[in-house]
């Protein structure tokens, strides 16, 4: 993705912005794994949403209309200098001047300088666009920054009066999809069907849950992907109907399905497929069964998706395909309006049949306007994953052997 796609989303919030306000937008800071040794580093989905700029220890500020001279200076960037003692330990930092060249600041400076320099960007500023709650450590800072601020009120300099979180405006834009991340989108989804499929193939009864993990993560890091959009799910057998399952610790059982929840990430936007197939690639005539109705629920809610639809509409396509099927098989009694209604399908289906999808797995995004379901729109991205879980021990599971 090029630096000219960061400039189109800053300049898009620029101008959504109120006049006279200032938006301060971290990263994510590193997380300690253990001991000395940090998880791998993920920057904040909407700092670099609007930045491109990979390194942790940063933070982005936007303030409409500000100019420098002649010269406009809307984006600020705090990061690290660089150092050449850090570097060889730690590896290439992009530095104040590789902020500019490369990731489009108009201003650069230290991070260790942000104390003395943001609270002086917050003067006579009446709004400050921040997301208070989300890093503690910046919370107590901000804090700080506009109690300086106040202190100059007596020499004719005025403090923000407001703080408004910037999410509604960041996260409506980030639900409509460019080009450019709709193409990164479809190299995540390709990668992560090719996972599948793989996982398909080696599966074998004996084969540990882990293994099939291992074969996912191999084909999602030889393509490209780095990591994964999430921690994978490889349940076998019970484990199956975990809905969020991630031990991956047990043995899989001639006879069992396996269902896997697992997608890549590619520059960090998300794919996210559930696929459940039998261990020892031959469905009995009851797996069958259920797994041809879950297919059925499926394509039901893809052709619900179009513009113009609602959000809740292939949800409510998957639920009715759904219900009429368990009572074909026997699992529901009644009729399905009543039962659809009583909602007795969250029995064998209690979750919904899909969620937004983008940067983050679980993507940003309203799913409601003034109370009612969103309408569809061109550039928006969502899963569709309706699902049957039956556990053992499940009321009218047992009955020819559902489960």
């Amino acid at each position: 993705m090029t630096s000219k796609e960061f400039a189109r989303h800053r300049k898009q919030l620029l101008s959504s912005m109120d006049p006279g306000s200032i938006a301060v937008v971290p990263t994510s800071p590193e997380r300690q794994r253990n001991r000395d040794v940090d998880h791998p580093y993920r920057p904040d989905s909407d700092f670099f949403y609007l930045t491109g700029f990979p390194e942790p220890e940063a933070v982005a500020v936007l303030i409409p209309g500000r100019r420098v001279g002649k010269k406009l200076a809307q984006y600020i960037l705090f990061c690290r200098e660089r150092d050449e003692q850090m570097e060889t330990w730690h590896g290439r930092r992009t530095g104040l001047e590789g902020a500019r060249q490369h990731y489009g600041a108009d201003d650069a400076f230290p991070i260790g300088d942000i104390d003395d320099i943001l609270p002086r960007l917050m003067e006579n500023k009446t709004r400050v666009y921040y997301a208070m709650g989300t890093h503690e450590a910046l919370d107590n800072k901000m804090i700080g920054w506009l109690k300086e601020v106040r202190k100059k009120e007596r020499s004719g300099i005025k403090a923000p009066i407001e703080f408004a979180s910037l999410d509604p405006l960041v996260h409506e834009m980030r639900l409509f999809k460019s080009r450019a991340e709709i193409s990164h989108m479809r190299r995540a989804a390709k990668v992560s069907a090719q996972a599948h499929c793989r996982a398909m193939q080696v599966c074998r009864p004996g084969m540990m849950e882990f293994q099939i993990e291992a074969e996912l993560v191999h084909e999602f890091m030889k393509n490209g992907c780095r990591s994964a959009a999430y921690p994978a799910i490889v349940g076998g057998g019970e484990n199956g109907c975990i809905l969020h399952y991630t031990e991956n610790e047990s043995r899989l059982n001639d006879g069992d399905l396996l269902l896997i929840d697992a997608g890549a990430e590619y520059h960090n936007y998300a794919a996210d497929i559930t696929r459940t197939f039998p261990v020892n690639g031959v469905f009995s005539p009851e797996q069958r069964a259920l797994y041809q109705l879950v297919l059925d629920a499926q394509k039901a809610a893809i052709a619900k998706v179009a513009p113009g639809n609602h959000w809740n509409q292939p949800h409510d396509a998957a639920v009715r395909v759904l219900t009429r099927g368990l009572i074909k098989l026997g699992l529901l009694k009644g009729p399905p309006a009543k039962l659809i209604k009583e909602g007795a399908y969250r029995r064998f289906y209690m979750h919904r049949t899909g969620h937004w999808l983008g940067m983050d797995v679980h993507d940003v995004g309203d799913y409601k306007i003034d109370g009612k379901w969103r309408l569809f729109e061109p550039g928006m991205a969502l899963t569709v994953e309706p699902g049957l879980y039956i556990p053992e021990g499940c009321k009218g599971g047992a009955k020819r052997g559902w489960n």
